[in-house]
């Protein structure tokens, strides 16, 4: 049996925490029940005790409505920080994001400023005048800051500063959660902090990638394995995780626009844009095909940009950044998803996708490096590839991240100049909605539908 549909039987199989205790009286299970969600609601960190009775909610039929739906969502991707995880300080400072004319920023309130406070907490040593603020022009939705004193580049501290309206898009406690997580098991950085409006952490050293990078096998190599290595991670306190794509997808469907107030933006949503109700269609298709696939749900990145990946030559390793969408889904996705990234961003030309060659080989380096960190052995069979291979490129079709650069540039596409900032916030949560749910339909020119059918022919 291949090693991933392996895995998501057993992952139904498993056995349930307290399910004997679906054998008390009603009304037992019943108060129990009760004081388990309450507990929930109530803490930060669900007691051991009362997690596992959510499932006594079957038997609740008078609650079940009002308890059972979203209880058991919030259980099913619940992600559980390992204990004795370090505490992240949470810093009651805001960074803006811009500097104000004629630099300096000392007082101005721009982002040195606001950096310079969070450097008098993480490095209590450093004199304001001696720190070198650098800033990289590689992120998409954030902006990114490097901070070390003087020519010291051994010490960088990151200030990494929220995009505007990132929160509808972003769940910031379970990119925490996740970064902790990740830390815990050495694939993340050091988090220092949190503040008001972005996060603080270690700076890793290596170059970021680009499209023509992922092609090496030397590389590649390197990436399946990362990727596995995090797939493997436990980071569920015994609960059988959920995926959380149809739940976002449908989140980031709920935020479609109907209208622009720019004429020239609203004349494109009108002719290029399928209707909201084709968008439903093509979205339940996805579900109810892709669900039945079989790819077990795990712990995900969830954007592997290129620029997402650190490749550290001297040590001879990659490291994975940025975990804004990370958390549990379909492990075909996440590397769908990555395949898509090969098209490139700024100029995506999908001629670049890999060839099923280059897939295959891709896989297997991963499948080997999963099953390792699984405990099942090293061996894969041609039919764990080919199984793979299928889920992968069905996966592809939900991604987005590939056209993140419509999402972004769209209203300066549409010569707006940004010069309302309704519009340009509208396109970027619309755009984001359009490509998660038909990404082929613009960047292949058919539906997802036509798309399944290719994908499944070649």
């Amino acid at each position: 049996m291949c090693v991933c549909a392996r895995e998501s039987r057993i992952a139904e199989r498993s056995p349930r925490p307290f399910s004997f205790l679906l054998l008390l009286p009603r009304p037992w299970s019943r108060a129990l029940s009760v004081a388990g969600c309450a507990a929930l609601v109530t803490t930060t960190s669900p007691p051991p005790l009362l997690l596992p009775p959510l499932l006594l909610l079957l038997r609740l039929a008078p609650l079940r409505p009002r308890l059972f739906s979203p209880f058991a969502a919030a259980m099913a991707n619940y992600i559980h920080v390992p204990p004795g995880s370090p505490e992240v300080p949470k810093l009651d400072i805001a960074v803006k994001e811009t500097e104000p004319s004629g630099g300096g920023g000392g007082g101005g309130g721009g982002y040195r400023y606001g950096a310079l406070q969070l450097l008098r907490r993480l490095r209590p040593d450093w004199k304001p005048e001696e720190v070198t603020l650098k800033v990289f022009t590689d992120g998409i939705t954030n902006k990114l800051i490097g901070c070390y004193k003087g020519e010291e580049v051994d010490d960088v501290v990151l200030v990494r500063i929220y995009g505007n309206k990132t929160e509808l898009l972003v769940d910031r406690e379970e990119e925490l959660k996740s970064f902790r997580v990740l830390q815990a098991h050495g694939c993340a950085p050091k988090l220092y902090c949190t503040f008001n409006n972005g996060l603080c952490y270690e700076f890793m050293q290596g170059e970021a990638l680009d499209p023509e990078h992922v092609c090496n096998p030397e590389i590649f190599r390197l990436i399946a394995r990362q990727l596995a290595k995090i797939h493997a991670i436990h980071a569920h306190n015994g609960w059988i995780p959920k995926s959380n794509l149809w739940l976002k997808m449908g989140k980031y469907f709920s935020l479609i626009p109907t209208e622009f107030v720019d004429k020239d933006l609203h004349k494109r949503f009108l002719k290029d844009i399928p209707n909201p109700q084709i968008l439903q269609e093509e979205m339940a298709w996805m579900k109810e095909r892709l669900s039945n696939l079989g790819s077990p749900v795990v712990l995900c990145h969830n954007d592997l940009l290129c620029k997402n990946i650190i490749y550290n030559g001297k040590q001879g390793d990659v490291q994975f950044i940025d975990y804004e969408y990370c958390g549990y889904n379909y492990l075909a996705y996440d590397i769908g998803n990555h395949f898509n990234e090969f098209a490139g961003v700024s100029e995506v030309d999908y001629s670049l996708y890999p060839s099923r060659k280059l897939q295959e080989k891709w896989l297997r380096a991963y499948l080997e490096a999963y099953k390792e960190y699984k405990g099942f052995g090293t061996d894969v069979s041609e039919k764990e590839v080919e199984v793979l291979y299928v889920q992968v490129n069905q996966f592809a079709l939900v991604s987005w991240t590939s056209l993140v650069y419509i999402l972004e540039m769209l209203p300066f596409n549409a010569k707006t100049k940004q010069k309302n900032k309704t519009d340009f916030c509208q396109g970027n949560v619309f755009f984001c909605q359009a490509t998660c749910v038909g990404i082929f339909y613009v960047g292949s020119l058919c539906t997802p539908k036509e798309a399944g059918k290719r994908s499944l022919s070649n």
